[in-house]
Formats: C-alpha cells, sequence, structure tokens
C-alpha cells in the first residue's frame, strides 16, 4: 500500500529539518518496507555521486556471474595495482593510504579467491578489490547485469580513483531509488538462494556502521553499504528488525567539501525513518 498523507507529512517535514539544520546542497531519501508495501520518498530520482555505494553492482555482477557458470566463487584473480583509464586507456595506480584495506596491496603479484576480493570490497571498502573485481568481471557485463535485473538510476562507468574521467565529469552516479531497487534485487529471485545468502551476508558484515545503522535500536542488524568522498556521504541498504519484516532505505546527500557532522546527519534521518515506521505503520 501506499504511503499515508500523514505519514509522507510527518516524514517530509522530520527529513526538511534534518537537513535544513545541516545545510546540505541536497538530500534524497527513498524506503520501501517489506512489512506493508509502504513506499516513500524526497528527490528519490535526483542523481548523486555514486561513491563507494557502486561496489554493490559489482557485488551482484560477480554473484550473478557465478550463478551463470561464468565463473567460480573461489577462482583465483592476479592482485595488481595497474589499471587503464576509461578516458584514454592510459594507466593509473590506486593509492593505498586511501584505500579501506590497504593490506591488499602487500598482495600484489600474488592471486586472491574472487570471493575473498567481494568480500574485502564491500566489509572494508577496497578499491583496489574493486577494481580487480571490475576487471575481471567487464564493465559491460556489470551494466548488463543491472539491465537484466530491471535496475534504473544506477550507472556504472567506470572503476574508482580514475582521475582523468573524474576530472571530465565521467563518474558512477545513483539516486535513491536506484539503490533501493538494486537492494531489493539483492533480496529477490534475481541470484539462487545461496547468491543471495552470500550477498546479504557479506552486507551484513560492512565494518562502517556509523550511519544508517547508528540511527536504529541495537537490536537491528543493516545489509548495508556506505559510500563517501569529499562532497558525498551516503548509506543505502537492509533494515533487519526481530519484531517485523525488514525495510529498505537509502539516503544519499550532497555536502560541502569536507563538511563536519555529515554522517550525523544520515543518522539522524535513519532515526526518523525507524521511528515512522514502527510508530506509525501498523501491519496485521
Amino acid at each position: 500500500m501506499d504511503a499515508t498523507a500523514e505519514q509522507i507529512a510527518k516524514l517530509r517535514r522530520a527529513v526538511d529539518e534534518i537537513t535544513a539544520k545541516a545545510a546540505l546542497q541536497a538530500c534524497a531519501v527513498a524506503v520501501h518496507d517489506y512489512r506493508t508495501g509502504w513506499r516513500f520518498e524526497i528527490a528519490g530520482d535526483r542523481l548523486f555521486h555514486a561513491a563507494s555505494t557502486i561496489k554493490v553492482v559489482i557485488l551482484l555482477a560477480a554473484l550473478r556471474a557465478v550463478d551463470e557458470g561464468r565463473v567460480r566463487w573461489t577462482d583465483p584473480i592476479l592482485v595488481r595495482n595497474r589499471f587503464l583509464s576509461v578516458i584514454d586507456g592510459t594507466p593509473y595506480r590506486l593509492n593505498s593510504d586511501s584505500d579501506g584495506y590497504p593490506q591488499l596491496y602487500r598482495a600484489i603479484g600474488r592471486t586472491a579467491k574472487l570471493c575473498e576480493l567481494a568480500n574485502t570490497m564491500i566489509t572494508s571498502s577496497s578499491n583496489l578489490a574493486t577494481n580487480l573485481l571490475l576487471d575481471f568481471l567487464g564493465t559491460d557485463y556489470a551494466r548488463e547485469v543491472l539491465r537484466a535485473a530491471g535496475v534504473a538510476g544506477v550507472h556504472l562507468r567506470r572503476g574508482v580513483e580514475d582521475e582523468k574521467a573524474f576530472d571530465q565529469g565521467v563518474n558512477n552516479e545513483a539516486t535513491a531509488n536506484g539503490l533501493v531497487q538494486l537492494f531489493a534485487v539483492l533480496r529477490g529471485e534475481f541470484l539462487s538462494a545461496t547468491s543471495r545468502e552470500r550477498a546479504i551476508h557479506i552486507l551484513l558484515e560492512q565494518r562502517f556502521n556509523s550511519m544508517i545503522p547508528a540511527g536504529l535500536p541495537a537490536h537491528a542488524t543493516v545489509a548495508h553499504k556506505t559510500g563517501e568522498i569529499s562532497t558525498a556521504c551516503h548509506d543505502a541498504g537492509i533494515v533487519y528488525l526481530p519484531e517485523r519484516e525488514p525495510y529498505i532505505l537509502a539516503i544519499l546527500t550532497e555536502v560541502e567539501r569536507d563538511a563536519n557532522g555529515r554522517r550525523e546527519t544520515v543518522v539522524k534521518i535513519s532515526e526518523a525513518i525507524y521511528g515512522i515506521l514502527t510508530a506509525k505503520v501498523a501491519g496485521p
């Protein structure tokens, strides 16, 4: 069912108040509640730089490739630090100092299993693992998986840290609605049961929990992926509560470069949505 006018108005007021105090440049929110079918969005189709939320696309593509028999979950992949810009094919390297898992750089010249890279890409947000997987699977294949899954509003265009592409405005982008769709696919029938379990398990092991989870009670668990760059601060995922069916939530924000308090804004929006869903939406 659709959200009631009262629910929409209350949540919109809460989000407006939070974002106004934070002086955000832009904010988008999308929610899909599986208990009631309740849906809500604010600027749900506005495009943002996806930052590391794009890594969920690569996770989906990896698991789909396993299901299709293109690759094995334990396939070895050579660890290297040399990638080609989508602009002109010139090589570039990643900086281990800005990687969420710098330990992977010590494995250069050796191999790592696909499953290990997928885990590190999500749980530690490793940029090196991301680019290795994207090269292994192919950007065109990952895009085709998105199309086959029916996900709109998430655009994979390149690997991470491709500075030439960034300078020319060629970026991975996402909308709040698109990320909600993406997480719904991970929970749905698009993947095999084994791959669904693998995806959710990896997302539940996320190490960076200072946004959506921080706005929830201690008994909640969240299968999610954050994304942060100097001007963006995002979180999206599936919220599990033992007393009810889960809901999917995406919160995307655009901020002044390196602004303070950006994560706290996402926390407050997460808290507001939890309050509306649990206090105002009654299920059977």
